[in-house]
């Protein structure tokens, strides 16, 4: 038998260069998502070449429609203060392989301010891009187009520095009469063991659970600042949602189907997994086949999503009748992720709701605050009530603001205004 070798091209897929883009000597304020400058701040321009034996030989661009070319595999300039809505810088960079990046896009404000100190300037510079390397920058931001306030949000989209910044103190009803059902606390003293009737608790039984009550609602805290460094959704946002949605008591509301820190129920879970796709992508291989959930929640047969939302349900679902207290404390502290990406996921739907009826982008008719509220009634009440609000609001000449939308949540979409209002304090 006669043999020869034989020779067959099999194509590869080779890595891009890519592009990225950073501050030099600025500070991070971790705490409200911004860099901070002493001296005037320079834009860092950095290509990556992933290939072996080859390098980033040029890195061009235009900051504010400006031309800026290096023949090197970094680009530095000094920036100067802009307006409130930044300046459009695109950036990419070649290879010595003979291809070239993607062509990038991003956004910077620089403002300066004395911060008290008329002999010491500061600047504040924020930068949104899918590329930047600083600081992550407030969840949503790049997403909605639109940079915080300068210096940094309001303080409830803040996240503070230490997990004792959350501490509250707060007189909860709701999460006292499940200490006090479930043998944490002893009202044994009080008329009818503290308890009143719908769940509730009476004077005497508060004041018996006060010191177990303010020791629980601050037991999530640490988790919650680290799930907020992650994810980058502010903690106090997050602290504020679990105190209005269950008092931190992390079980099923009256078998009422909404469930977890965050009262999550299937609809909430349906946005979850069709609006976070990164979250989807975790998630849905715990669940189902890898090969199943390649192609997108969206793409997956009918009683596959309704698996993939009971589970997801069910996974901040921290009722345990055999455990202590009748809670998986466990499950409980992994639930605090899942409601920050499902807070993610919330502000992704609520941009496009607003993109879909203004026909404008989110940044460009709302501000950073208010796209804020506009994803609370989104998780609250959902997307209808957020598009019949703005569609009101539109239709009488008005800016899309939160004191000017939130009157035309009527009917069955009024709860979100209280609901807004108590989270936002």
């Amino acid at each position: 038998m006669n043999s020869w070798p034989i020779e067959k091209e099999i194509g590869m897929q080779l890595a891009p260069a890519s592009a990225w883009i950073s501050l030099e000597d600025c500070e991070p304020v971790l705490s409200t998502s911004t860099n901070i400058c002493e001296s005037r701040p320079v834009l860092v321009i950095s290509g990556l070449e992933p290939l072996p034996n080859e390098t980033i030989v040029r890195v061009e661009g235009t900051y504010n429609g400006e031309s800026f070319d290096c023949a090197d595999t970094i680009c530095k300039f000094h920036i100067v203060e802009t307006g409130p809505d930044g300046v459009p810088v695109e950036f990419w960079a070649y290879s010595s392989y003979g291809d070239s990046s993607l062509v990038y896009t991003a956004r910077v404000r620089v403002q300066t301010a004395d911060e008290g100190d008329p002999d010491q300037l500061y600047w504040y510079v924020d930068v949104l891009s899918s590329q930047w390397q600083g600081q992550s920058v407030a969840t949503c931001s790049d997403s909605w187009g639109v940079f915080p306030p300068v210096g940094g949000p309001p303080e409830w989209l803040t996240t503070p520095t230490y997990s004792e910044e959350l501490s509250s103190d707060i007189p909860y009803t709701y999460l006292a009469a499940n200490l006090i059902l479930q043998g944490a606390v002893d009202a044994s003293s009080c008329a009818d063991g503290g308890l009143a009737p719908g769940q509730g608790v009476n004077q005497c039984g508060l004041e018996s659970a006060r010191d177990a009550v303010n020791e629980w609602q601050n037991r999530f805290d640490e988790l919650i600042l680290s799930t907020a460094r992650e994810t980058a959704v502010p903690a106090r946002l997050l602290k504020n949602l679990f105190a209005r949605e269950s008092q931190f008591w992390p079980g099923i509301y009256q078998a009422a189907g909404d469930v977890g820190l965050g009262q999550l129920t299937e609809n909430g879970a349906d946005t979850t997994l069709f609006w976070n796709r990164s979250f989807y992508h975790q998630f849905c291989p715990v669940v189902l086949p890898e090969a199943t959930c390649g192609d997108g929640y969206m793409h997956l047969k009918e009683e596959e999503q309704a698996e993939l939302r009971r589970a997801l349900v069910g996974s901040v679902n921290a009722t345990c009748a055999e455990c202590p207290l009748g809670l998986d404390l466990t499950q409980a502290d992994f639930s605090v992720n899942v409601f920050a990406h499902t807070m993610i996921a919330n502000c992704e739907q609520a941009g496009q709701v607003v993109r879909n009826y203004s026909g404008q982008s989110p940044g460009d008719v709302a501000s950073y605050e208010d796209l804020w509220k506009f994803t609370l009634v989104n998780y609250n009440a959902g997307g209808g009530c957020l598009a019949e609000g703005l569609t009101h609001a539109m239709g009488e000449g008005l800016d899309l603001t939160w004191d000017n939308v939130s009157p035309f949540l009527t009917g069955a979409c009024s709860g979100a205004i209280d609901y807004v209002n108590d989270i936002s304090r």
